[in-house]
């Protein structure tokens, strides 16, 4: 025990406040443009179609990337790499904050992407690479209550910048950040890579980038321009086939950039079932909840995304004082899963009946942060855990990936779920916002309303039962998997 504590990097845990700063502007950085918006709008002259653009090209870069990324990182290095992910996400933001054009502002967050494509598979891995293992379960947790801060800081941040400067802000702010990093980074980091490895995958990576590039430009483009439409009905087939062809490939190939034994290794598939399933439910319940909050309780977008906060402070806090880390120890990984999922499916089903004044849903909110304060660093730990550490990058590749995907199908999802429960319950009603425009006497009003806190409950509901689900699905195929010693665990 001693020879372990003596071997242990002396800066490990600044270290660890350097990658958590680097993680924190990714995840703002998926946020802090949705109240942006209309100003980008009015600024540039952008219509519909920029601004989708604008909002997507950093997380279709980035989903693309992520496999391609984590392999490279074990490779070529994980510091370096980080380093390199570092530069590229100031250089974008730079350009970005300094764009006269939408087609400058798209391309400068497509550079983005793939400088966050990087910062997320290297934060993690570096974290996996300089923590042992009697203190991993604390870094995670750190790391993972990062990554819930900036998602749920993103609208209140940038509503802030945009109340008192230029819309080029919310992207400039980045670039002070970035150069501390580098500094940083560069003074206190290790490098680590994997020992030989063979010739790089070029096929794998061109066909895993194309893959989830177009599976995931499917789904997001779904509610924007309809399920049935051409961008829909062409990528979504392509990005199967796509992924279908990486998988057959990477079977065959001799140094395969993700190993297809990963996938029948149950601690993996379950680690996997719950990371899809978690982001699922939180992204798609927290953007139910946003518009609940505007459209029902009628507060500006800047309030909406403050009283948002809590489930992100409930989060850190749990995390951050070393709680959750004690408790994943002591229960084991599938029995915190299942807890943390259990009570994060709790707290979606009070938020979804919180439409009575802020305390009720207020109440949900701290559960719903501490359900994912508890579920989310034992299911990354699960992921990473599954697979060689000499492949942390792959790992985090993954755990990225599929959190990108579960991001991006929980909005589709459960947001094709309310609209179609809103248009059973009030056939009229095209939108929300439509509908509201629409009306003529407070009754109407009413109505509209009401439709919408119906549809939006049923949205919430499927999202607790997937999560539900989700969370026992892990949790079984993670215990048979250490009952029959596919990995090692204390659950």
């Amino acid at each position: 025990m001693e020879s372990a504590r003596e071997d242990r990097l002396p800066g490990r845990w600044p270290a660890l406040a350097v990658i958590c700063l680097a993680q924190l502007v990714v995840v703002l950085d998926n946020t802090v443009l949705n109240v942006a918006v209309p100003t980008l709008g009015r600024e540039l002259g952008a219509d519909t179609a920029d601004i989708q653009w604008i909002v997507n090209a950093y997380s279709l870069v980035q989903a693309g990337l992520l496999l391609a990324a984590g392999s490279a990182a074990d490779r070529y290095g994980r510091r370096r790499l980080l380093l390199t992910g570092l530069a590229l996400f100031g250089l974008g933001s730079l350009a970005a904050g300094l764009s006269t054009t939408t087609g400058q502002l798209i391309a400068a967050r497509a550079g983005m992407g793939i400088g966050g494509a990087l910062l997320t598979t290297t934060t993690l891995a570096v974290v996996l690479q300089i923590f042992d293992a009697g203190e991993r379960t604390r870094a995670i947790a750190a790391w993972s209550a990062v990554s819930a801060l900036g998602f749920a800081a993103g609208p209140p941040v940038g509503g802030l910048l945009l109340a008192h400067f230029a819309w080029g802000a919310v992207f400039l702010v980045n670039v002070p950040v970035v150069l501390l990093g580098l500094v940083t980074a560069r003074a206190l980091v290790p490098e680590s890579r994997a020992p030989g490895g063979g010739p790089p995958d070029l096929p794998g990576a061109l066909l895993s980038t194309a893959g989830m590039t177009a599976a995931v430009y499917a789904v997001v483009s779904g509610p924007e321009h309809g399920w049935r439409s051409a961008h829909v009905l062409l990528s979504a087939p392509a990005g199967l086939l796509l992924l279908a062809a990486f998988t057959l490939w990477e079977r065959r190939t001799a140094h395969p950039m993700l190993d297809p034994a990963f996938f029948r290794n149950r601690r993996f598939v379950g680690a996997v079932t719950g990371v899809v399933l978690i982001t699922l439910g939180s992204t798609g319940v927290l953007f139910l909840l946003t518009q609940q909050l505007q459209f029902v309780h009628g507060y500006p977008p800047l309030e909406a995304g403050l009283r948002m906060a809590p489930f992100a402070l409930a989060v850190v806090a749990l995390n951050f004082s070393g709680l959750t880390a004690r408790l994943i120890v002591r229960l084991g990984t599938p029995r915190s899963i299942a807890l943390g999922m259990a009570v994060l499916a709790a707290g979606f089903t009070v938020a979804a009946y919180a439409s009575d004044g802020y305390g009720p849903l207020l109440g949900g909110l701290v559960l719903m942060g501490t359900g994912c304060a508890i579920a989310n660093p034992a299911i990354v730990e699960a992921v990473v855990g599954a697979i060689p550490q000499d492949r942390a990058g792959a790992g985090a590749g993954i755990d990225g990936a599929m959190a990108e995907v579960g991001s991006s199908l929980g909005v589709a999802a459960l947001g094709a779920v309310m609209n179609a429960r809103l248009t059973a319950v009030l056939p009229a009603a095209a939108s929300v916002p439509a509908a509201l425009a629409a009306t003529r006497t407070e009754a109407d009003r009413a109505a509209v309303l009401d439709a919408f806190t119906e549809a939006s409950r049923t949205a919430q509901l499927v999202g607790a039962a997937a999560v539900l689900a989700g969370g026992l699905a892990a949790a079984l195929l993670l215990h048979r998997a250490a009952r029959q010693g596919t990995a090692p665990d204390t659950g």
